[in-house]
């Protein structure tokens, strides 16, 4: 009677054990799929926080009110502020309040553009024949570069819409105030 007692005991503890591991799976699975909608809200938040990003840099330093690009994405007022106060969170924007046809909103801009390649494309490290001997304290070096100094002063002649002729550059670089 002992063992049939031992037996049904071991059966019922069992049963126990199914029961407590299919309560954990179903634990599992909630958590599980709590995880992937939260991460997939988390993706769709960040989707759309460097969609804003994007757009707030399009409109460059003048900067873009903060109602205009909700209605550019279709979010909600409340979405579309919790994603400019992130970004100015992070250093990526500047939120400035301001009044526009008699309401209250912000204006976004922001801190830093992105640098553009166009900037350093024609930049004359990328081939220089000194580049193994050029540092910061060799007698090769960037602050005294006639390379450089060169490619400078031809890029400011470009934005400036002088024509940069060797005579122009020879002039400017040795006139130069240092």
């Amino acid at each position: 009677m002992k063992t049939e007692t031992t037996t049904k005991e071991i059966d019922d503890s069992k049963e126990e054990d199914v029961t407590t591991k299919e309560i954990d799976d179903s634990k599992e699975e909630d958590v599980t799929t709590k995880e992937i909608d939260d991460s997939e809200e988390e993706d769709e938040l960040l989707d759309f926080t460097s969609k804003v990003y994007k757009l707030v840099i399009e409109h460059g330093t003048k900067g873009v009110l903060q109602s205009e690009l909700w209605k550019k994405l279709s979010l909600t007022s409340r979405d579309g502020s919790r994603l400019a106060i992130r970004l100015e969170k992070r250093g990526m924007i500047k939120r400035e309040k301001v009044l526009e046809g008699g309401r209250w909103t912000y204006q976004l801009s922001p801190l830093r553009l992105p640098a553009k390649i166009k900037s350093i494309e024609e930049s004359p490290c990328i081939t220089c024949p000194e580049e193994l001997k050029c540092s910061v304290d060799s007698t090769i070096s960037p602050y005294i570069c006639y390379y450089i100094a060169e490619w400078v002063i031809r890029e400011h002649l470009k934005s400036q819409n002088i024509p940069a002729t060797p005579e122009v550059i020879y002039k400017r670089m040795f006139t130069m105030k240092v």
